[in-house]
């Protein structure tokens, strides 16, 4: 029986994606590195190794890091200047939820960035934790950050679900053996994201599905 819901967070909750894409291109460009959005889906979507590599031949790992955390600072930047929109139904979603089943977020984002996401929007008050970048050690398409969720609720597998935007995370949650559905985004309609639970395209939907499965277990 469904008993709790892991949600993650960018393209999910909050319409962020796009954003980062566009921080992570405007590091590369002045270094005349041009990062596509097929790059992105490519390199931090379906994988995690991000577009760094480009820079290694060139630039010491000191250095790499350094960008990374300039890229960092710009992108909470941007985030403090705008306000940074919910996913369409998050609100009403979350709400219609919230009271028969248990909610966590797990995120890839840094807590400083989630921090300032969230500052403005009334989402977090639905769910029991946020793991972020900060709470584990591997990060997704590694199952670590699911597996967490799970010890945290004291749910099994099979009594929870996933909802995700990117290949990785789908490859996260199949491999921590939780049900996923498949919110896609700009970023990943293209995909067909084989594996998935269910695919949908909009935040409604997903309660829809989820409904569904609450009254065939009920």
């Amino acid at each position: 029986m469904l008993r709790a819901i892991l949600w993650d967070n960018d393209g999910v909750l909050v319409d962020t994606e796009q954003l980062f894409y566009e921080a992570n291109r405007d590091l590369f460009r002045p270094l005349g590195l041009e990062l596509s959005a097929q790059h992105f889906f490519d390199w931090y979507l379906a994988d995690n190794c991000g577009a760094w590599h480009l820079l290694e031949p060139r630039l010491s790992a000191a250095q790499i890091e350094a960008e990374r955390e300039g890229r960092n600072i710009r992108y909470a930047a941007r985030l403090a200047s705008q306000p940074i929109p919910a996913i369409d139904g998050a609100a009403e979603v979350l709400a219609a939820l919230a009271p028969r089943l248990r909610m966590g977020v797990v995120t890839s984002s840094n807590a400083a960035h989630f921090d300032i996401i969230h500052a403005r929007l009334d989402l977090r008050r639905h769910f029991e934790f946020v793991l972020t970048h900060e709470s584990y050690a591997n990060s997704k398409p590694s199952p670590e950050p699911y597996l967490l969720g799970l010890a945290r609720m004291g749910v099994r597998a099979d009594e929870a679900l996933v909802v995700e935007d990117s290949p990785r995370g789908l490859q996260a949650a199949t491999a921590a053996g939780i049900r996923c559905i498949i919110l896609r985004n700009a970023l990943t309609r293209h995909h067909d994201f084989p594996g998935a639970w269910r695919v949908v395209d909009t935040l409604p939907q997903v309660r829809a599905e989820i409904e569904a499965l609450v009254a065939e277990e009920g």
